[in-house]
């Protein structure tokens, strides 16, 4: 059992917005909670009732009513509200108890100035970009994709394109060409919108290139409208046209069209580590009374909230973050390199600050980031409770990978004791986070507090039957909203179904190792499909890298077991990224063993560890253990890894030649 870092204050109930919901059932359903494992047993068993609750608490708004909650409960393939029509946009723009002049779009970039969107003026931008994209001829199923970053006009224009019905589509410009191409040639986009080039600390990075090429792939888009993002002052290229023009005056009523439940949002997609990105398909609905759930009841969000989350366009957490004004929150943005400190006119300094700075600056409330961001700031011995004012913070996320105990002791160390910090995971999937945190309950080191309501979330065994207390696979045994529609161009369903179902016939298989302990409370150790088998015993990445990036020398890692034909133990390989002038030595070997056998066990002792300059990474920072993998048992890189996706493909050169060393070729 970890060590308790936090309690809930002994009045969470009277001023938690999942307190004020425990009332509501109270008054409306008759329904009664002790805590919350009452609460989420219901929520998982009774999935009508919990959801149609959902919907009736946060009042949504539907033009035609449904004639069920839940007509068909069957995985893949369940029917949630049929007969329903509303539209995600509309809600987003209610922004709850804020008036026309508060400010609901605050937003940083090492780029330009920072921007504030008042609620007026938010709605205002999206009824003029709303019309821009009628005049180019944009309607119901049309899909517009943003080549653009976390800025306010990529906000402005999800809330515009979804308004219509048409679907939105973003990937963020540091993504290469082919990342791109192979993202958007599957959903074959009418318009396309995209900056001409962004600054990642002080260092301006030209896509104009990358734009051209763009176009040039996507033979379904009809218009082009650039915005000039890093040159302000920039001509359109010829066939272009401008944001200006796109957000020009117009008479037009900004409205929203109704759309069945389950109509298609966004098209999110995978991380594309091998193969072309799966593109999943999310519906208005299902994403909006998910993310309220979340954003209101888990995260306590509202109207006096300050809601920040580090991500690009390119990762699901934008999307989640962007859904914050349906709870009245105001949301906070940043484009920019959170490593370094960038001022214009001066050359940029390695910094991990900054994002505490901003978070000081503009009085954020709920602070998101990712467990790489926090462990690295841990290692750089930063203290942000100390240096900047963090007084507004009274929360703090993290995700993107699992977080260990170290982690959570260092935030209630250097940031703050009073907040509450949510480890949560989930996934792109379902564009939200399925295990997390919640106000009512405490929070212990190294484990993830809760499974969020309406997640059926469980640990399997090898046998297939649900353990608790020792690891298993992570399953979802009930739907949940926020699951995807399904897969573009996928009419079969065939794909899905390989996706998730393939393993367990009507359960989803997410593919990580979770254990649920008698409480409740979650641990994440890795993706199944990188599991490392040792002698029968199966043990997680995650556990690897909590000792190993502990210590000074080593900046990152990667650990892959190597299975043997004849059944024998296999190899276990670690590979090491060493702080600058390092070199690997026996010396440091012996070091690294040492502090693995003494944490973890005589297991985890690596067979060989070797140096290598990088850890290959998706563009969402996600290590790749299982191309890894590949490459060390002879596939080519190509075959490999979808190298577009990644943010450093050359990172795999060194794998490939390890590997022909190995074998002797």
């Amino acid at each position: 059992m970890g060590e308790l870092l936090w309690t809930p204050p002994t009045d969470v109930r009277e001023k938690s917005r999942i307190g004020d919901y425990l009332r509501w059932l109270r008054a409306e359903r008759s329904l009664d909670f002790a805590d919350y494992d009452e609460l989420w047993q219901w929520s998982v068993s009774d999935l009508a009732g919990f959801w149609r609750s959902i919907w009736d608490y946060f009042d949504v708004r539907a033009y035609d009513q449904p004639t069920a909650t839940l007509s068909d409960p069957t995985m893949p393939g369940a029917r949630w509200f049929p007969g329903a029509t509303l539209n995600y946009a509309e809600h987003v723009l209610r922004m709850p108890s804020r008036a026309d002049a508060d400010p609901i779009v605050v937003a940083h970039s090492q780029t330009r100035a920072p921007v504030t969107l008042t609620t007026a003026e938010l709605r205002e931008q999206v009824r003029r970009v709303r019309a821009g994209l009628r005049r180019l001829g944009v309607g119901r199923g049309d899909r517009v994709a943003a080549y653009a970053p976390n800025i306010p006009e990529t906000f402005v224009l999800l809330l515009a394109t979804t308004s219509l019905g048409a679907i939105f589509s973003s990937c963020a410009p540091e993504f290469g060409t082919r990342s791109v191409t192979d993202r958007w040639q599957q959903i074959e986009p009418k318009v396309l919108v995209a900056v001409d080039g962004y600054r990642y600390g002080d260092k301006p990075i030209d896509r104009r290139a990358e734009v051209v090429a763009i176009r040039t792939a996507l033979p379904s888009v009809v218009h082009t409208v650039m915005l000039p993002y890093l040159d302000p002052n920039a001509a359109p290229p010829a066939g272009t046209s401008t944001w200006a023009e796109l957000a020009g005056e117009t008479d037009a009523a900004l409205e929203f069209e109704p759309v069945p439940f389950d109509h298609p949002l966004y098209v999110l997609y995978s991380s594309g580590t091998t193969g072309l990105p799966k593109p999943i398909v999310h519906g208005h609905g299902g994403i909006l009374l998910e993310h309220l759930k979340m954003l209101a009841l888990h995260h306590d969000l509202g109207p006096a909230d300050r809601f920040f989350w580090f991500s690009t366009t390119g990762w699901m957490m934008w999307n989640f973050l962007v859904s914050g004004p349906a709870v009245g929150a105001t949301i906070v943005l940043f484009d920019g390199n959170p490593a370094v400190r960038a001022e214009p006119g001066k050359p940029a300094e390695p910094d991990l600050g900054s994002l505490w700075r901003l978070a000081a600056d503009t009085g954020t409330t709920y602070f998101g980031t990712s467990a790489p961001f926090l462990l690295a700031c841990r290692k750089a011995d930063l203290r942000p409770g100390e240096t900047v004012d963090l007084s507004a913070l009274r929360g703090l996320g993290s995700t993107g990978a699992p977080l260990p105990a170290e982690g959570f002791t260092w935030v209630y160390d250097a940031v703050g004791r009073d907040l509450q910090l949510q480890s949560l995971s989930g996934g792109t999937d379902v564009c939200t986070g399925f295990v997390g945190g919640v106000p009512l309950l405490p929070v212990y080191a190294g484990e993830i507090t809760c499974r969020a309501l309406g997640a059926r979330v469980e640990a399997r065994s090898t046998e297939g039957k649900a353990v608790v207390g020792e690891l298993g696979e992570l399953v979802i045994t009930a739907p949940m909203p926020s699951m995807p529609v399904g897969f573009w161009n996928d009419p079969d369903g065939r794909r899905y179904r390989e996706a998730y179902f393939d393993v367990y016939p009507g359960v989803w298989r997410h593919g990580d190792w979770i254990t649920i302990s008698e409480r409740g409370g979650c641990v994440i150790t890795g993706r199944s499909d990188a599991t490392l088998n040792r002698g029968g015993v199966r043990l997680g990445t995650a556990e690897f890298y909590s000792v190993v990036e502990t210590l000074d020398e080593v900046v990152d890692s990667v650990v892959v077991h190597l299975e043997d034909a004849e059944g024998g133990a296999g190899d276990l390989l670690l590979f090491v990224v060493l702080a600058d002038g390092l070199e690997l030595d026996d010396t440091l070997r012996a070091r690294i063993a040492r502090e693995l056998r003494t944490a973890l066990s005589p297991r985890h002792v690596p067979d060989e560890i070797h140096q290598v300059r990088a850890v290959p990474r998706t563009l969402s920072a996600k290590k790749l253990e299982v191309p890894v993998k590949k490459i060390l048992t002879g596939t080519p890189v190509d075959s490999a890894a979808a190298t577009g996706a990644l943010a450093n493909p050359e990172s795999l050169v060194a794998f490939e030649r390890f590997a022909r060393e190995r074998t002797g070729h």
